[in-house]
């Protein structure tokens, strides 16, 4: 039996360079395009309507999620070898495992490799694309809780663009003494970049700068940045003084071009739209793609990696237009925070390298004291630490550049649930509880804004 075993291994072995250049996205595809765009948001210029009209939706039948071990030096060569050899993604890794995505084609060949070294690995997702067809309601499910007050927010299923737009604009009618809603810039494609601001008018005010969606699989960022903003504006009267203290300023949607692709074409698509003449390798990292230690460590220079830091720092129009945005704003910025997800953690700088800032226990301090509130509300853990050492180095963050270019503070990201059982995919019904938890987490850092 064993024999039998590894003469199939074998086999499989020998048939690994054909497989080789694969990427994850080469998964099978229905024959003809369901989903079309209808959003009156979208403002494409004729030729690049037509490179979209020619995309088909991406399915990733068969397609599973591993974690894999990541202590000894033999498991680090073995997940090397996986992205190499059989096109695997990496999705999220700490101290002691990492995530592989593995697309169905490679999967008998990758399980045999894995063997061979004597590397064990635990399925955590056995089909991505089933688990991507129950993570959000349905649209008939949607309508039916729709949300009669002028909107169709209801933060059990997540929205497309078109609907946080719209809540944005609701919000702007509905409260206009204190909110107010501004298009700060165009995406690539024309899609607006469309920003929130939530404010008493006090003169005297601090500001704290929140984006969610930079990335555009990470559907629970946007989620929770809304669910965070409806929160403070709803029971705004209710809010403690320090709340009401500060001018918020949200964008919800960084990637508003990569995040439509995600719910019509590719839901694993991760970067903007940038660079369509590309084709498969389209898109650049917005979140390495900022202008502070760009181009270091943790990004790329070919267009095809997940990582593509773009052609230079700022060369992308979401970035640009914050930058611009933040850097021309009479607005006094004591905090920046950016939500992704996953695998709940409370980062600070520095993220360009394993290193931090003077007063990087003052970051700490804070952070624990979130993460300490969080538990102690949900159970949640939440681990705290700068980004470049607890997790990897990436140079080009907006959290790096927001404290090394405009000296804001108390910079964070904060990586939203979950720890890997849904990895990216998380269902809609943590919606809410992941809002909860971030909340609990903004309450913190607006204590100690309103100190300095």
């Amino acid at each position: 039996m064993a024999n039998n075993w590894l003469s199939l291994c074998l086999l499989f072995l020998a048939t690994i360079a054909s497989c080789k250049g694969r990427t994850a996205r080469e998964v099978s595809r229905p024959a003809s395009d369901q989903t079309k765009e209808t959003d009156s948001i979208r403002v494409l210029p004729q030729h690049q309507q037509q490179q979209e009209a020619a995309v088909q939706p991406v399915r990733y039948n068969g397609a599973q999620l591993w974690r894999i071990a990541y202590d000894s030096q033999v498991e680090k060569n073995a997940v090397a070898e996986l992205q190499d050899r059989f096109a695997a993604a990496m999705w999220n890794f700490n101290a002691t495992s990492v995530d592989i995505f593995v697309s169905q084609p490679t999967i008998k060949q990758a399980e045999c490799f894995l063997r061979s070294t004597n590397v064990s690995f635990e399925v955590v997702i056995e089909d991505m694309q089933r688990a991507i067809d129950t993570e959000n309601p349905s649209l008939e499910e949607t309508d039916l809780w729709e949300n009669r007050n002028g909107h169709r927010m209801t933060w059990t299923a997540y929205h497309r663009l078109e609907d946080i737009y719209d809540w944005m604009d609701y919000l702007a009618k509905t409260y206009p003494d204190i909110c107010s809603t501004k298009s700060i810039g165009k995406s690539v494609q024309g899609r607006e970049l469309k920003v929130l601001r939530i404010s008493n008018g006090s003169p005297t005010n601090s500001a704290i700068w929140m984006d969610g969606g930079i990335h555009a699989r990470e559907w629970i960022s946007p989620a929770t940045v809304t669910f965070i903003a409806g929160n403070l504006v709803e029971d705004w009267d209710n809010q403690p003084t320090y709340i009401r203290n500060i001018d918020w300023y949200i964008l919800p949607v960084h990637n508003p071009d990569g995040y439509e692709h995600s719910h019509q074409y590719d839901r694993l698509w991760r970067k903007n739209r940038g660079g369509l003449q590309y084709g498969p390798c389209a898109g650049v990292d917005l979140n390495r793609n900022y202008g502070y230690k760009w181009g270091g460590q943790g990004t790329s220079k070919q267009p095809c990696s997940e990582i593509y830091a773009g052609s230079g720092p700022f060369s992308e129009p979401e970035t640009k237009a914050v930058s611009v945005f933040m850097q021309q704003s009479a607005a006094s910025w004591k905090g920046f925070l950016t939500f992704h997800s996953y695998g709940q953690y409370i980062l600070y700088p520095w993220g360009y390298d394993r290193v931090v800032p003077p007063d990087h226990a003052d970051l700490k301090r804070v952070g624990d004291a979130a993460a300490e509130s969080i538990q102690r509300s949900s159970g949640m853990r939440y681990t705290v630490g700068p980004s470049g050492s607890t997790l990897y180095p990436a140079a080009g963050g907006s959290d790096d550049w927001a404290r090394g270019a405009l000296n804001i503070k108390y910079a964070y990201t904060v990586e939203l649930r979950d720890t890997g059982r849904y990895g990216f995919v998380l269902p809609a019904n943590q919606i809410q509880p992941t809002g909860e938890e971030a909340m609990q987490f903004v309450d913190s850092i607006a204590q100690e804004v309103a100190k300095l």
